[in-house]
């Protein structure tokens, strides 16, 4: 059955990106003992991706010579129009999350679905009892603020699967989010 999955990286403090929307503060970690690893390993599992308006947006701009999900059907959830990167496998959506699960889970073709920024789409998937699992690097350093890992209505129980530590105190955690009595899906 296909999952969606939360891959992401946050300060300790608990923030995706810094209060100018910048992700600087992560690159100071880029490629860290394990890291490539542990990325290849996951996207190995990955056949479709949904991704916020925002983290497209930055995407745009910060990546200007390959698309980096070559191959995969990227489902970009806009409340606006966005030019599309060229030879990308785009797909733009208006609306609920619901709306749209099971034609990304199909688009994923038997593998899962990698939910990438930012904090308000995964806590959409975690409000809708979409998101099945958390794989999140907690990185040593304090931001003080800027983008939540998650932007939710309700309140969620994680099932903590996973730990390792990484040199230079990175810390990686699955967590399995717990289901509550009708949010079980088929896809």
């Amino acid at each position: 059955m296909t999952q969606f999955r939360y891959f992401v990286a946050a300060s300790t403090d608990g923030y995706i990106a810094d209060e100018n929307e910048r992700l600087d503060w992560l690159m100071d970690f880029d490629g860290f003992a394990g890291q490539a690893e542990s990325y290849d390993a996951f996207m190995q599992e990955i056949g479709a991706i949904a991704m916020g308006a925002d983290t497209y947006s930055w995407m745009l701009n910060e990546v200007r010579d390959k698309w980096p999900y070559q191959g995969l059907p990227v489902w970009v959830f806009a409340h606006r129009e966005l030019a599309a990167f060229p030879g990308a496998d785009l797909t733009f959506v208006r609306g609920d999350v619901t709306e749209w699960a099971g034609d990304i889970a199909r688009s994923a073709n038997g593998k899962d679905v990698w939910v990438v920024g930012g904090g308000s789409l995964a806590g959409q998937f975690v409000d809708e009892g979409l998101l099945d699992e958390i794989l999140l690097y907690s990185m040593p350093v304090l931001l003080g603020g800027g983008r939540p890992l998650f932007a939710m209505r309700g309140t969620a129980k994680l099932d903590p699967t996973y730990t390792r530590e990484y040199p230079g105190g990175i810390r990686e955690t699955r967590f399995m989010v717990k289901k509550t009595p009708g949010q079980d899906r088929e896809y």
